[in-house]
């Protein structure tokens, strides 16, 4: 997983963590593409910052679009009544016109006040006085959007965060279905489990189809096992039949292919190094169930370095194709049993 997510992943937690702790910033700065990790240290601060008999009269939510600067530095700088401390929460905050005259409240906020600045889908620009004078006083937490390549590691992370394994081609699957929305898979998440039977720790891939409604007919997972053991003749056949799904779009195709090979280069590398890694090693290398050793063991065989390396950078250039880049008239279905073809041959 791309080290920025990460980084965003372990900072939302430690700062819950404090929340938690009641220990708070007197200025959150919350933002970045992906709104999943600013929107859960926002809630996080909201249930915990006051009781709910303090709320009345100390916590104020103002919205963007609805209010200015001078309301909302106005409302931080007044005192809690009966409690330890008054909440202002300013969300949508990138609608706000006004929003970085707050810089002025920033440079010396009030000690009794816990001021979040929500950014929605978006960020400040950190070379003005609002981001600076919030990272030097307060807390910034930034969140990049997620690539399709990153979402299946990201959701085997989650469920393990959750204390369950998922299996890559169920991850796959859920990934499919769910895009790269981690606020949408949290709450599919949410609704699978509430379907799975109590006590269970290992989703599959007919788990997915069961209770979240989504159909394997259709997956590139089929097509990643054929090509670890280059089995041209059914690869191909199950890349024409993917190609020809209503749905089928190149560009999540050429995401699963790619974080297989990543697997298989990553692999490399361990075995370069040791080549005869345990099993605990090879797990923490591939992010996947013993299960599947063996395929990713015949894989590495099939694709030694020099090769996996070619194939990642073909799967670059039929990105850029299946976005409409020098495709020609190329379908994309066309262009899924090229790319298919030129990596087996």
């Amino acid at each position: 997983m791309a080290k920025q997510i990460v980084d965003a992943a372990a900072q939302a937690r430690a700062v819950m963590e404090d929340i938690r702790r009641g220990v708070f910033s007197p200025v959150y700065l919350l933002m970045g593409d992906e709104p999943y990790y600013p929107d859960l240290v926002c809630q996080a601060i909201i249930d915990n910052a006051l009781t709910e008999d303090e709320r009345d009269f100390n916590q104020t939510v103002y919205y963007g679009l609805d209010t200015d600067a001078g309301t909302v530095a106005s409302e931080a700088r007044s005192y809690p009544m009966m409690a330890e401390r008054r909440l202002v929460v300013l969300k949508e905050a990138q609608n706000m016109k006004s929003l970085e005259e707050l810089s002025v409240y920033c440079e010396e906020p009030m000690d009794s006040t816990v001021l979040v600045i929500l950014m929605h889908g978006a960020s400040a620009d950190k070379r003005k006085s609002l981001y600076k004078n919030v990272k030097k006083v307060g807390t910034v937490l930034e969140s990049p959007a997620i690539r399709d390549y990153e979402i299946e590691r990201w959701i085997v992370s989650y469920f393990r965060g959750r204390g369950l394994d998922i299996a890559p081609d169920a991850a796959a699957l859920f990934g499919e279905y769910a895009g790269t929305d981690l606020g949408r898979i949290a709450v599919e998440t949410d609704k699978l489990l509430k379907s799975l039977p109590e006590g269970t720790v290992s989703v599959s891939a007919s788990d997915i189809e069961k209770n979240v409604g989504v159909s394997r007919q259709f997956s590139i997972f089929e097509l990643t096992r054929e090509l670890s053991s280059r089995n041209k003749a059914k690869a191909l056949r199950i890349a024409a039949n993917i190609g020809s799904a209503p749905k089928f779009a190149m560009p999540m195709a050429v995401s699963a292919l790619y974080n297989h090979f990543y697997r298989i280069l990553k692999y490399q590398a361990l075995l370069m190094r040791n080549p005869r890694p345990s099993g605990e090693e090879k797990a923490a290398v591939l992010g996947v169930s013993p299960y599947f050793f063996k395929e990713y063991d015949m894989a590495v065989r099939q694709y030694p370095l020099r090769k996996c390396m070619w194939v990642m950078s073909l799967l670059e250039e039929y990105d850029y194709k299946g976005k409409g880049g020098d495709a020609g008239e190329a379908k994309p279905e066309e262009l899924l049993l090229e790319l298919v073809s030129k990596i087996l041959n």
